[in-house]
């Protein structure tokens, strides 16, 4: 720091762009959070025992419902409407640790 050379005054563009890799950051945060959750979830699913199907499907369903979310999530935190385009988006990138769990139970 040096007393005689002041520091410039950020400016909007320079505001603009930290708040766009703020945004990014958490979004990629909480999306990755999220998603291994999710995915988590799914792996507990193939622990348990086949003889409890309806617990291997019930977590397989919560890991897709949180893998949605996952998306969902990262969608609101940049602030982006949830258009049906978008929604459909969210429900196919979400679902598929659900859909792949289910694949390997039922196998």
């Amino acid at each position: 720091m040096d007393p005689d050379a002041p520091r410039k005054r950020a400016t909007a563009a320079d505001v603009a762009r930290l708040e766009h890799v703020q945004r990014t950051v958490m979004s990629v945060l909480v999306g990755t959070t999220i998603f291994h959750l999710s995915v988590g979830l799914v792996i507990g699913a193939f622990f348990i025992d086949d003889s409890e199907r309806v617990a291997q499907v019930g977590l397989c369903l919560l890991g897709g419902a949180f893998g949605v979310l996952a998306v969902a999530a990262a969608y609101a935190i940049h602030r982006k409407s949830l258009t049906p385009t978008r929604a459909a988006t969210a429900l196919a990138v979400g679902a598929v640790p659900a859909v792949i769990g289910l694949y390997v139970v039922y196998r």
